[in-house]
């Protein structure tokens, strides 16, 4: 049966794989739109989350990323991108997320031509003010596109060593997979670990376990982004098992992407049951309609997770984080003390009924 739906938004969370221009409410981007005199396909609440929220009856990974042209066109400034930054970590703040990754590509920001440093400090800058108020610590992961040219990654790589230590956390390669290796882009992730940066890739989503081969032995990737065609390649699994690699699963997502054809089907619980360290993640909140409350409470539901299997996936994803050890220490610690407490009073309340 899996926990409550209130036990799943209490519990203390992360959200690992989270992107901005994804993840943008819906009534934020009605009123920018209007302050900046932007066109938007539908000019009312219900009628624009309708059309940018796609149903499981969404066709592909291409299908699913039309929506983000949408979102940017309100992205393209900085008091809007600070604005959506702050509301994001508000989101998942109200929710207990206690840890927020949050990536975005930063020249998709520069329709208007803001300078690359400006599109970065507008998020850190939402995401600090969110912070001050909040119960959430963040760190913003920049996005190279496996579509747009090599040289782009690389500029990109360049703007997180300049900002490493300033709030962003990782570096990462998104965007269309098939027809678009990950290797074409290593000098870019020569500079992330010359640099001693954090990667992640998307990875084994649209494209098989070689893409996920890729991630990790071309570019030196220490988390994969959905990762759900790496059950293609036992020997791979066992690596990425062996390493203690992360599996950044998004459940919502990967079917309305067809990266898993339904979730019965998704290699989740056999991730999990072979030993893997897998987290939970959202991925893109408004296109995909979900939240980590919803996501966590599916996994439970759908996979008949007992308490034990809860705490141990927020687990990993508290130890997933991209943070010093010391803090990653302290991140873990506080998070097991709450969670074990709220199953305890849960398993309590149960008992009673």
């Amino acid at each position: 049966m899996g926990i409550s739906w209130e036990l799943a938004k209490a519990l203390p969370k992360t959200d690992l794989h989270c992107h901005l221009d994804g993840s943008v409410r819906v009534e934020t981007i009605l009123e920018l739109a209007k302050e900046h005199n932007v066109t938007l396909p539908k000019d009312n609440v219900e009628d624009l989350r309708a059309y940018l929220t796609v149903g499981n009856d969404c066709e592909s990974l291409v299908d699913y990323l039309k929506g983000f042209d949408v979102t940017l066109s309100v992205m393209q400034d900085y008091e809007s991108l600070r604005r959506i930054a702050y509301e994001l970590a508000e989101d998942a703040a109200e929710e207990n997320i206690r840890y927020l990754e949050v990536r975005y590509c930063p020249t998709l920001n520069q329709q208007k031509n803001m300078p690359l440093p400006q599109v970065v400090d507008a998020v850190l800058d939402g995401l600090r003010e969110a912070e001050k108020k909040y119960n959430i610590r963040t760190g913003v992961i920049l996005c190279g596109l496996r579509n747009i040219n090599p040289e782009t990654s690389l500029r990109i790589a360049e703007l997180a060593c300049a900002f490493k230590g300033r709030g962003v956390v990782g570096f990462d390669l998104a965007g269309a997979e098939h027809g678009f290796p990950a290797k074409d882009h290593r000098e870019a992730f020569e500079l992330i670990r010359m640099n001693n940066i954090n990667c992640t890739l998307h990875a084994g989503e649209a494209f098989g376990a070689e893409s996920i081969h890729q991630a990790i032995h071309y570019c030196g990737s220490q988390r994969i982004g959905h990762g759900t065609r790496l059950k293609e390649d036992g020997d791979l699994l066992n690596y990425v098992n062996d390493q203690r690699i992360p599996i950044e699963i998004c459940l919502t997502s990967n079917i309305q992407t067809k990266a898993a054809a339904s979730f019965e089907e998704h290699p989740f619980r056999f991730y999990y049951d072979y030993g893997l360290r897998v987290s939970l993640n959202t991925d893109n909140r408004l296109i995909s309609g979900t939240t980590m409350t919803k996501e966590l409470h599916l996994a439970s539901d759908l996979y008949d997770l007992t308490y034990e299997d809860v705490r141990s996936v927020l687990l990993d994803g508290f130890k997933s984080a991209f943070v010093n050890y010391h803090d990653r220490t302290v991140l873990i610690n506080s998070a097991l003390v709450e969670i074990d407490d709220l199953i305890k009073k849960d398993k309590a309340k149960n008992k009673k009924k």
